[in-house]
């Protein structure tokens, strides 16, 4: 179900495509590859494939499209957004069909992320025209100082495969309504919806040029791109190993970047947490997409006083998770595919052992012989060491490990290298804020997962996470620089 309570379109939708987007046209390629439904390891279509020379001519549209984006009114850039935002919204069935066959998760989880995409476009048109520098003072009447934001020029956009219709709009969104313009590369797994909401932003009036897309296989394509001496900026968002590549071809033409990598989200739940509420969440953080979100909730932590009780609740509530593919609309799909499935299962039986038991879960499902099915898994640890506490899984694997105060859940919440999210569980408000102020991490919810009801909440990521403040309030500052005016009045 939708989160108004309409049940979307189910109708299969097409994997063909033209991948790549130049100068306000969609260009035929002679190579192509498939789009592969997740559930089912079948093909149910065809995009054509860019070349690593149409980087160069994405590139070169972009540039010749720079000067006058960055003139248009930032009011008229916000008005194109918030247009975009509304076809959106119109077009929402049609898209979360796109994206949840694409990767394999629910239809509604599908519509849930094209709304949130939606909210993005709409939240950035209002900020769109009121991105302001400041004046600063002087030393005597005679002089004027200040500073104005400037967009970058030409940013290129790299993105993954797990929620691209949020992901999308949190990066160019900001980057278009700075004046901006764009080559965007979403990954060769998924990227159907990415080609869809381009369309619709070419319909809510984008100039040509100004928004490009490359999609193609391999790694060829992405690291020319991000290694193009034509390039303003970079925004890359995936792993930590491909992050540093991206961070080598930057320096070496010494390209401004903002990275947003992997995570290793713990859920801490202290003696006093309501466990009807905490339960629920914590098992949605790390079923939800099947596991495969940065900011998956990958590690509960739990007091002692309360452990057992948490973990029976957390087993049998993750035995009870539906399974099916994508318009069945259960509550986990299949991972995005037998890469991801091979991966994943992988960590898991390797994990097992002395400090590592198996309390649910590890193979595939019954009754899902076929496609890239997990069931939802879940490993006891009492050895704090064990790799898999460190490791970024991007399955629906969740590793339970038990503190004994408030100290030891902070050494243990902050005993990864990464710091994307933390969850805190406690009627206690003292003890929240002291552990949010100490917790090694970009965000940090308390009895929640996540930042559900706030409006303008920044992405943000500490540690090997990466650097940013991605969308929000703050979004147009990461693809803007600031520009300092000193001004000696004569007369």
């Amino acid at each position: 179900m939708s989160i108004d309570g309409k049940t979307p379109a189910t109708a299969a939708p097409s994997g063909d495509h033209l991948g790549t987007f130049i100068g306000g046209s969609w260009l035929e390629r002679e190579s192509s590859f498939d789009s592969v439904d997740p559930a089912t390891g079948e093909a149910f279509g065809q995009i054509s494939a860019s070349e690593v020379a149409d980087v160069d001519r994405a590139v070169a549209a972009a540039r010749a499209a720079a000067r006058d984006w960055a003139r248009t009114s930032p009011s008229e850039r916000g008005a194109i957004l918030g247009r975009w935002a509304g076809l959106v919204f119109q077009n929402q069935d049609r898209l979360a069909a796109l994206e949840a066959r694409d990767v394999g998760k629910p239809l509604s989880g599908g519509l849930l992320n094209v709304q949130i995409a939606g909210s993005i476009l709409q939240f950035t048109a209002g900020a769109a025209d009121k991105l302001t520098g400041a004046t600063l003072p002087t030393r005597s009447p005679d002089y004027f100082g200040f500073t104005r934001r400037e967009p970058h020029g030409v940013c290129a956009i790299v993105l993954p495969w797990n929620v691209p219709a949020v992901l999308g709009a949190a990066n160019l969104a900001p980057a278009l309504a700075a004046g901006n313009t764009v080559v965007l590369k979403p990954s060769e797994v998924a990227p159907l919806v990415i080609h869809a909401l381009v369309e619709l932003g070419e319909e809510a009036g984008l100039p040509p040029g100004v928004l490009n897309v490359l999609t193609g296989v391999g790694a060829e394509l992405g690291a020319t791109l991000v290694g193009h001496p034509g390039v303003d900026h970079i925004s890359f968002v995936g792993s930590v190993a491909t992050g540093r590549l991206v961070m080598q071809a930057a320096a070496q033409n010494l390209t401004p970047l903002k990275v947003e990598l992997g995570g290793k989200s713990p859920n801490l739940v202290f003696a006093d947490a309501d466990l009807d509420v905490a339960v629920p969440a914590i098992v949605r953080s790390i079923t939800e997409n099947a596991g495969q979100n940065c900011n998956a909730g990958s590690r509960l932590l739990v007091h002692a006083d309360v452990a057992d009780d948490v973990r029976s609740r957390v087993v049998a509530a993750m035995a009870e998770v539906r399974i099916g593919a994508w318009h069945e609309d259960l509550d986990m799909g299949p991972l995005v595919n037998a890469v991801q499935h091979a991966r994943v299962s992988g960590l898991v039986s390797s994990a097992l052992g002395d400090g590592v038991e198996l309390l649910l879960g590890g193979g595939r499902p019954s009754g899902h012989a076929d496609g890239s099915f997990l069931a939802p898994t879940v490993l006891s640890v009492t050895d704090r060491t064990a790799p898999i506490v460190g490791q970024e899984i991007f399955g629906p694997v969740l590793t339970v490990e038990t503190f004994t105060d408030d100290a030891d859940a902070l050494a243990l919440a902050n005993g990864t290298d990464f710091g994307l999210l933390a969850c805190i569980w406690t009627g206690d408000v003292s003890r929240a804020l002291r552990m949010a102020g100490e917790i090694g991490a970009g965000q940090v919810s308390v009895n929640q997962f996540s930042d559900a009801g706030v409006i303008g909440m920044p992405f943000n990521m500490a540690k090997q996470s990466g650097f940013s403040s991605g969308n929000g309030y703050r979004g147009m500052y990461e693809f803007t620089r600031e520009k300092a005016v000193a001004v000696k009045l004569l007369g």
